[in-house]
């Protein structure tokens, strides 16, 4: 059960790195902030990850992870189709 839920938090990050590299990219005008927003709050999620090792991870903090790996996933797989 708990294999399920963290395949369908990476594949919902990967979802929505496909609505974060697309809407605001209509305008051109939101591509600085909204790449400011996905580096902050990457980098927030990874320190509150691993912040201490040691201790046992509580159970949201892997799924929030695994989201934030399909987010970072969706996009470096724009950044191909975008490249080709």
């Amino acid at each position: 059960m708990f294999f399920n839920i963290n395949i369908l938090s990476l594949t919902l990050g990967f979802f929505f790195a496909n609505i974060l590299s697309t809407v605001p990219a209509q305008t051109g005008d939101w591509n600085i902030i909204s790449g400011a927003v996905i580096v902050t709050s990457y980098e927030i999620i990874s320190k509150a990850l691993y912040r201490n090792i040691i201790t046992k991870k509580p159970y949201i903090i892997n799924l929030i992870n695994n989201f934030k790996i399909g987010i970072v996933y969706g996009l470096f797989v724009d950044a191909f189709k975008l490249g080709s």
